[in-house]
């Protein structure tokens, strides 16, 4: 009890409206789709008021369009709009900035760049608290309860790595423990397991890959790992293998979760382990075709509606994720729509020469902090040597690569690192690539 009453106090502090919101969420996941769908549309049509009257990018879009506010009431309406790139995001930047946004309190974040190029972006501070209000909705389905013990494996997205007070103070009012997917060697691991059996947590949450790594090290160790109620998979594609595994390793059931700030879109998977149920209080989801028509069934790719970010709403936003939507009813007393499964979120983890193994995040954040580069790729070929495609644009410095060279060196001495100017970097069917590939047969 204890624990949770600082969890709230703490959120509380930060948006007074956090714990009279997180029990209404927890309410509204057993109202009908057709009550859900009700209160998206409300939504809908307020956003679409605001972002006419307020946000110059969406003004002169109605305008070009020949549209008005009231040709946008339904979710279907939506396929009246075009598709948000972040290219158009990027290229109309100052579109994008509300008239009022003095008023408005909000924060600057960016986009995790492991399925896209990384997006600066505003989302106001109630929509931020919301957020936060819903996943713990969604950890909810598999047991979770306000200020239960957690551990954290992840990268930079999932706020991993500041050794900060703040982020010591964050970690002791939430009850939870953060190690770096950044660091996976034999030592590394073996200091995880020995915290994780000391703290004794409830609830493991990672990504999926992170997770499927550390799980497949005790397995083949034969060690011994404190297990929790339930592990929160999250931030790329969960594999039948990697759950098997996971649960078999952490003797835990698996939970998949998939969710994106940007949007501000969100599913959980619930114990009936059906699929993951869509949320609709903060965004609304779209699955569209080849023709950016919604889709009740199918593959196809998922876009996005933020119905609370005033500081900076995005209408029909090409996540750059792909889902596979079902018409299928779960049997938990749940109504919202189903996703069976998130498709092609994956990034690959590397292994050096020193034994060590790094999530292939940290290469990514390498290359934000760089100027003039359109896009980039690591790729391991042995366990020597990685290649580093780089499409450079005209401002690019290439006094950048001793910068590249010290970053990647601070992870492994021992690494080849070989450079390489390239005009584009090859796409995947599903029209992506993938930032970091893995070569070697782990």
């Amino acid at each position: 009890m204890f624990h949770k009453e600082v969890f709230i106090a703490a959120h509380q502090c930060g948006e007074l409206s956090f714990y009279s919101s997180h029990k209404q969420l927890k309410r509204n996941q057993w109202n009908s789709y057709y009550e859900l769908k009700k209160q998206q549309e409300s939504k809908l049509r307020h956003m679409i008021d605001f972002a006419y009257e307020n946000v110059p990018f969406y003004h002169k879009l109605f305008n070009r369009l020949n549209l008005s506010p009231n040709n946008i009431r339904e979710i279907k309406d939506l396929e009246k709009l075009p598709i948000l790139t972040k290219d158009i995001i990027l290229s109309n930047w100052d579109d994008f900035k509300p008239i009022n946004l003095n008023k408005t309190k909000y924060y600057t974040w960016s986009t995790g760049g492991t399925t896209g190029t990384p997006l600066k972006f505003r989302i106001s501070k109630y929509d931020r608290f919301l957020g936060g209000a819903m996943l713990y909705r969604g950890w909810g389905y598999g047991g979770y309860n306000l200020g239960d013990k957690m551990i954290f494996l992840a990268g930079a997205a999932l706020d991993i790595g500041s050794k900060s007070i703040s982020s010591k103070i964050n970690e002791i009012v939430r009850n939870l423990k953060k190690f770096s997917s950044f660091d996976m060697g034999p030592l590394d691991m073996d200091n995880y397991i020995k915290s994780i059996n000391s703290f004794k947590p409830n609830f493991f949450r990672g990504y999926a890959s992170s997770l499927d790594f550390f799980a497949k090290y005790v397995e083949e160790n034969n060690l011994k790992v404190n297990s929790p109620v339930s592990v929160f998979t999250t931030a790329e594609k969960l594999y039948p293998s990697m759950r098997k595994r996971i649960e078999n390793a952490f003797d835990s059931v698996v939970y998949d979760n998939y969710g994106l700030n940007d949007g501000g879109v969100s599913a959980f998977e619930c114990s009936e382990h059906n699929g993951l149920h869509i949320d609709t209080e903060r965004s609304i989801m779209e699955i569209v075709d080849s023709d950016r028509l919604q889709m009740e069934s199918g593959i196809g790719d998922i876009i996005a509606t933020s119905l609370t970010n005033y500081s900076m709403p995005l209408i029909r936003y090409a996540t750059g994720d792909m889902g596979h939507i079902i018409e299928d009813s779960c049997c938990c007393g749940r109504n919202s729509r189903l996703l069976k499964e998130v498709i092609g979120r994956n990034v690959d983890i590397l292994q050096t020469p020193e034994g060590k193994f790094i999530h292939g995040e940290f290469f990514t954040h390498i290359f934000w902090e760089l100027d003039g580069v359109k896009e980039f790729q690591v790729i391991q070929t042995n366990l020597n040597n990685i290649i580093v495609k780089i499409v450079p644009e005209i401002s690019f410095d290439e006094k950048q690569i001793e910068f590249i060279k010290k970053m990647i060196s601070m992870r492994s001495s021992g690494w080849n690192i070989e450079f390489k100017f390239v005009d584009t970097i090859d796409r995947t069917k599903a029209g992506k690539y993938r930032f970091v590939i893995n070569e070697l047969e782990l």
